[in-house]
Formats: C-alpha cells, sequence, structure tokens
C-alpha cells in the first residue's frame, strides 16, 4: 500500500534526487525519497538495537562481581605472560 503525500526538498536534494532519476538509478524522486525513508528507518533501527544491547550490558555488569585493580593488573599481567610464551617473546 502506499500513501500520497506532498513534501518539499531544498534545491540542492530536488536536484540531486532528479540526477538519480536521470542517470537510471532509480525510477523516480518518489522512488530516491522512499529508499531514503527505508535507510533512515535501517539505520534507526540499528542505533536502537545497539542502545538497548548497551543497556544490558550495563545492567549485567552492575549486577556482576567487581575486582580490584591490584587483581586487574595481576590477571593481565598472566595473560600477557602466556601469550608472550605462546608466540616465543621475551619481555
Amino acid at each position: 500500500m502506499t500513501v500520497k503525500s506532498s513534501i518539499s526538498l531544498t534545491d540542492q536534494q530536488a536536484a540531486f534526487a532528479r540526477s538519480l532519476v536521470d542517470k537510471g538509478r532509480h525510477s523516480s524522486v518518489s522512488a530516491v525519497v522512499q529508499q531514503g525513508l527505508d535507510l533512515l528507518q535501517q539505520k534507526t533501527e540499528a542505533e536502537e538495537s545497539d542502545q538497548e544491547a548497551l543497556r544490558l550490558l550495563l545492567r549485567q555488569r552492575q549486577e556482576g562481581s567487581f575486582i580490584s585493580s591490584t587483581e586487574m593488573k595481576s590477571r593481565l599481567s598472566t595473560l600477557l605472560d602466556e601469550k608472550r610464551r605462546s608466540h616465543d617473546v621475551a619481555d
């Protein structure tokens, strides 16, 4: 289903849309605007999904356990030592 709508474009936007039609990339200025809206919708949905994933990660992190900076340094040092040994890299 389609809905007819009247929109206003700047001269630059209209010229760009018309150039896409003239090059055969779209059948009409309406098709250009439709694709632009589809892309904007996809971008918005992706951003919302990313934000929700970040909120979930933050909630999980807040509910999780914390370690001291000393413990973190120790763990990182151990990890680096293991990586150096596995790749025969000297300190």
